[in-house]
């Protein structure tokens, strides 16, 4: 997302320049030659043997891989918007001193290809079509730019065309005032989208694609104050705003959630569309004259780039979670123009009184709540400035101290409901996470104190730490009476000395059927999970349950390549939230992991997931590749302390390696599924989860 925005900037300065600083000959000439230049790069691909640093924060790597791999054809495609309605904004046509509402075009073609790519292009043609046919589409985009160009020169509209008169009234020379309100109109409906993306995709529901919507509803936002209904919208959401706005905040702070995750999902997002209405409505309104538009769009990308580095480099350097979500929704709030014409009642001195109050309450809650003080001293610092800041900008706004209020008051509450809870929370490139204590878990006939692995709101792992004849017992989807613990029992008497490879740590539970003999390696992408796992504080798996192991940090393709071992078991069981990552599920990857398996070796899978069907997946893979294949969905009738439903599939080449799991005498059964005529083979050429979407 920041690639996209920091190279549309780039692809509006470059129209600004162009389009004032230049001759329209020189103008035309320049940009015909970055067209044919670009044709060059096609097909768009990455670039051969360019492979994620293993590091905790890939940005840089993926910044510069999107560079080189995309970076001119997409320049160009950004300079279209800004240097087509310049140039139709040239040629007198009667619509020509108001081209705005030819972005309603370029914003609906955006829409339709947000939903189009994952619900009928991904589903039907692979990687190597879609770049093929992408190529294909540039082609025929040059050669329409090239047309517009060569009317525009025929038109000999630098001799001054004449222009017919427009019912529009727009802003002839923008201040700078109107230039910092284009900013913050853009930078704070920009860093909302992704704070709402994260929001609802961590803490609501990690359903798929669900990051799909948020970006919809921004477009659409678009289409709407653009056209000629966006006056008459943008005046009743702005009067609604406030209501709905102090009302949810208070919902949001209270920490509570509807019953049905669908309605907390559509508040949400009804929310976020309402927030950037206001902010998008305002910059249709304050658009300027023709003779400014150019600059126009540049300082709406700037901000619009602002808002994506905010999110995705700076917030994660200053908050522990998604708290840029709340804090852009109240900013939000602040840009409706409607407190301009609310009178203010409160006087000067009385406002400062109650501003003293709230840096002194503020102060007083970070000196409790952060354990280190140089980070409370800095963070406390920082906030009071902005607060400080804020004052002289907001002072006149009636909703200022109620809301400052009510975000102090926010701060302080949730640290006091989760004190005894929350051990840790941290949050880097990979997202959110957190360790939580349980002082009185319910554990068939007692009560005991559990630490639990989080990652966003998706539980991934969890140890009892007070009974000491529990400690190494892993619990949860890996428990003794799940499909895992019936793996490790029915091969007891013959993995002594096994090698065994786990893709995945989370807590490191699976260390608890560790042997001294064994030999194990764990593969771990994020390493903040390993931080964690490896911390004796939180949990104590891998310092007290396992004897020789190691870890392997980066993505498990890449590590497993490197990997000149035989292992005799590989267990699967790597997640980003509640999903495995589908390049790990390719047929690709399968031949990598049998590859690194003995002759005998077995292959395990977790593949628990709500929403998708993945043993469709694995049951191709064993149909092409013959090999033999098993699943148990583990759905204990009974209730088995500290157990999860879970779902498992196992895979061999020899059909007889996995006869002691058919003649177990277990309550779950292993079967062989059938076969999938629905099925279509993932390879790292073509993936799609509509395919394997749940009924």
């Amino acid at each position: 997302m920041v690639f996209y925005q920091s190279v549309l900037f780039l692809g509006y300065l470059y129209a600004h320049l162009l389009s004032t600083r230049l001759s329209y000959r020189k103008h035309l000439l320049i940009h015909a030659s970055l067209l044919i230049i670009s044709l060059y790069f096609l097909p768009v691909a990455i670039p051969e043997g360019s492979r994620p640093p293993i590091s905790d924060n890939p940005s840089i790597w993926l910044l510069t891989t999107l560079l080189v791999s995309i970076g001119l054809p997409f320049f160009i495609l950004s300079t279209n918007s800004p240097l087509l309605q310049k140039w139709f904004s040239k040629l007198g046509h009667q619509t020509s001193n108001d081209p705005y509402y030819l972005s309603i075009a370029s914003n609906s073609g955006s829409l339709i290809a947000l939903l189009s790519y994952p619900f009928l292009l991904e589903p039907s043609i692979g990687i190597t079509q879609q770049q093929q046919w992408w190529s294909i589409g540039f082609l025929l985009l040059t050669c329409l730019i090239a047309l517009c160009m060569m009317l525009l020169k025929k038109e000999h509209f630098q001799h001054s065309a004449i222009q017919k008169k427009s019912t529009t009234v727009l802003l002839q020379k923008p201040s700078l005032k109107d230039q910092f309100e284009w900013l913050l109109l853009a930078f704070v409906p920009s860093s909302l989208l992704l704070g709402t993306t994260n929001f609802i995709s961590i803490d609501i529901a990690t359903v798929p694609l669900l990051w799909v919507i948020p970006l919809a509803l921004y477009l659409f936002s678009f289409i709407l104050v653009f056209s000629g209904y966006g006056e008459a919208i943008h005046k009743k959401i702005v009067l609604m705003q406030p209501w709905v706005i102090a009302s949810f905040l208070i919902y949001y702070f209270s920490h509570q959630k509807l019953a049905y995750f669908s309605l907390e999902l559509l508040l949400h997002l009804a929310v976020f569309f309402i927030s950037v209405m206001v902010c998008h409505g305002e910059l249709a309104k304050k658009r300027p004259s023709t003779d400014y538009l150019t600059q126009y769009y540049l300082i709406m990308s700037f901000g619009g780039m602002l808002g994506g580095i905010f999110n995705s480099f700076i917030a994660p350097l200053i908050f522990s979670s998604i708290y840029e979500y709340p804090l852009m929704i109240v900013l939000a709030l602040l840009l409706n123009p409607i407190h301009k014409s609310v009178r203010l009642y409160l006087k000067e001195h009385f406002a400062k009184i109650i501003f003293s109050i709230y840096i002194f309450t503020f102060a007083l809650i970070l000196s409790i709540n952060i354990n280190h003080f140089n980070s409370a001293f800095l963070i406390g610092c920082a906030i009071i400035a902005l607060m400080t800041i804020a004052y002289f900008f907001f002072r006149n706004i009636a909703l200022y101290f109620p809301l400052i209020g009510l975000l102090v008051v926010s701060c302080a509450v949730p640290e006091k409901q989760q004190r005894d809870q929350l051990l840790h929370q941290s949050r880097n490139f990979y997202g959110v996470l957190s360790v939580k204590q349980i002082a009185d878990y319910d554990v068939g006939d007692s009560k005991e104190k559990v630490h639990e692995i989080y990652s966003g709101t998706t539980k991934h792992g969890l140890q009892v730490v007070n009974d000491s004849s529990r400690q190494c017992t892993p619990n949860g989807y890996y428990s003794p009476a799940g499909p895992l613990g019936a793996i490790f029992s029915n091969y007891d008497s013959r993995n002594d000395n096994w090698r065994i490879g786990v893709v995945g740590l989370g807590a490191g539970e699976m260390a608890g059927y560790s042997k001294a003999s064994q030999s194990w390696t764990f593969f771990e992408l994020n390493p903040a999970v390993v931080d964690l796992a490896t911390n004796s504080d939180y949990f104590t798996y891998l310092t007290q349950c396992i004897d020789d192991y190691n870890i392997a940090i980066g993505d498990a393709r890449i590590t497993l390549e490197k990997q000149p071992n035989s292992y005799d078991l590989l267990v699967i069981d790597a997640f980003t939230s509640d999903s495995i990552p589908t390049h790990l599920l390719t047929k690709e990857a399968m031949e990598l992991y049998f590859s690194r398996l003995n002759n005998d070796g077995l292959l395990v899978f977790h593949i628990s997931n709500r929403y998708l069907e993945l043993k469709k997946v694995l049951a191709d893979h064993a149909e092409k590749l013959g090999l033999t294949l098993l699943v148990q969905e583990f759905r204990p009738e009974r209730e088995i302390p500290l157990a999860y439903r879970s779902d498992w599939a196992i895979l061999a080449r020899d059909g007889k390696n996995l006869e002691p799991l058919l003649i177990s005498d277990s309550e779950q059964r292993w079967i062989k599924p059938g076969h999938y005529a629905d099925a279509r083979s993932w390879t790292d050429d073509f993936t799609s989860i509509m395919n394997v979407w749940k009924q």
